[in-house]
């Protein structure tokens, strides 16, 4: 086993339009049908606004009697829509269609990835794999050129095997570039508590202190910027609290679009909270990746991976509750205030296709954990 930190870095981007849709993603993509459940239908059972924001500050043990009680939903639905009958773990197993062992994991900012990436050094020793993960970098580039894009495809392909590698940026097809296809995974968060997340989370005194400590000659923000709390930043209009419809903003600053990690590098993934983006990346999370995971409900998640994804995730459980007071400390942010009800429901109104987005990878993994029990499986 081998622990790499040091992967070479692409140094640059431009914006580009890419190919359509199905180019942008695997030929070969076998799809399940398109009937699906109505997200709305399935609200109850997943656990939205305030009942949802509350869980997260549940005690680990009634965490997981909520996520049993979301899963006895699911399962109350699916059966009573005859979807049970016909529910595979082999068609829900995207696994199967890699070409190569190599986990993607093209991580979504604050949503537990660095606790996540600590789970994945410690099962590389486990499971005997080899850790790979992005340079920290001055910009974030997450939308990269074609060329970008092939370089990184070509790099990760040339990993040994079996291997991980991690990085911030787009989803990105192997496929397209004639390079075996890898094995995708990542992680997704309530819309509206990750954005609050980030927000407080470049205004942290320890973000700053580690970016200067890489970057010596980068300019200290503003004080007045540093004090603005989210509440006062929504309520006062300003610019980087007006999460606009169709709004195209670029930059380290802007992490509004959690679909913007699984639609891909094209220009139609770049409009806020957009129909075209939130299809898109509906499209790729059933036809490209193996698991995405769900921050509020890591039993599930990784009770799906372990399943799924076994030669990286084998034992994946016990090593993350095992030592969860020490993962969870991991980029915990002590200097977030609460933020109230009243001010995340006004900001949600603006997230309704993310929140969408959010609702369908958990209705996924669900359907990939209920699957997985099945006699037959």
């Amino acid at each position: 086993m081998q622990i790499i930190e040091n992967t070479r870095s692409l140094d640059s981007a431009i914006i580009v339009r890419c190919d359509d849709l199905r180019r942008d993603l695997s030929p070969n993509t076998v799809l399940e049908p398109c009937v699906r459940m109505n997200i709305y239908d399935l609200a109850t059972a997943f656990g939205t606004g305030a009942n949802q924001q509350q869980h997260q500050h549940l005690p680990a043990s009634q965490r997981h009697q909520s996520g049993e009680s979301n899963l006895h939903h699911t399962y109350n639905y699916l059966k009573s829509t005859g979807q049970m009958q016909t529910l595979s773990a082999h068609d829900l197993n995207n696994t199967r269609r890699a070409q190569v062992p190599i986990i993607f994991f093209n991580r979504v900012p604050k949503v537990g990835s660095q606790t996540f990436m600590e789970l994945l050094r410690r099962l590389a020793i486990r499971n005997d794999y080899t850790f790979h993960r992005d340079v920290v970098q001055r910009l974030e580039v997450i939308r990269l050129s074609p060329d970008r894009q092939q370089e990184l495809a070509e790099m990760v392909s040339d990993l040994p095997v079996p291997s991980v590698y991690v990085k911030h940026v787009c989803y990105t097809n192997f496929t397209r570039f004639g390079l075996p296809m890898p094995i995708y995974v990542n992680m997704v968060r309530d819309p509206v508590e990750r954005i609050i997340s980030w927000y407080y989370y470049v205004r942290a005194p320890w973000y700053f202190v580690e970016r200067k400590q890489a970057f010596p000659d980068l300019p200290l923000p503003d004080p007045r910027w540093l004090k603005k709390d989210f509440e006062t930043c929504v309520l006062q209009g300003d610019p980087e609290c007006t999460y606009a419809q169709g709004a195209i903003h670029e930059g380290i600053g802007d992490h509004r679009r959690q679909t913007l990690f699984f639609c891909g590098h094209d220009d139609q993934c770049l409009p806020f909270n957009s129909p075209g983006a939130l299809e898109r990346a509906k499209y790729a999370v059933e036809s490209q990746y193996a698991v995405v995971g769900v921050l509020e409900d890591l039993n599930t998640t990784l009770s799906v991976l372990e399943k799924y994804v076994p030669k990286f995730f084998s034992g994946a459980p016990s090593v993350y509750f095992n030592e969860v007071n020490l993962l969870q400390k991991i980029n915990k942010n002590n200097f977030k205030p609460p933020v109230s009800e009243e001010i995340k429901e006004l900001v949600r109104r603006n997230f309704t296709r993310e929140i969408e987005f959010y609702q369908f990878c958990k209705q996924r993994l669900y359907k990939q954990y209920l699957a997985a029990q099945l006699p037959h499986h």
